[in-house]
């Protein structure tokens, strides 16, 4: 394993936290089955980005409702 690697191979990146907040991610880890503040934070922010691409595919409309909406508003005559 390299520096700068974790136990699966992937290449880290510090990141720097205040300590307050820190203190308070350390807290609640304790209270928690992870291992580590690390642990803790990779996975609130996996979370955290995959309820944000989940959010981004729901809003996405497909070809056939983009061009429905596309007819109604040609109909209201907003588009030409």
């Amino acid at each position: 394993m390299k520096e700068g690697e974790d136990a699966k191979g992937s290449e880290k990146r510090a990141v720097f936290l205040p300590a307050e907040l820190y203190d308070r991610v350390e807290e609640r880890v304790r209270a928690t089955e992870f291992s580590s503040v690390e642990e803790y934070v990779t996975f609130v922010l996996e979370e955290v980005l995959r309820e944000e691409v989940s959010e981004e595919e729901e809003q996405a409309f497909s070809a056939e409702e983009e061009e429905e909406v596309k007819k109604r508003l040609r109909a209201l005559g907003y588009l030409e």
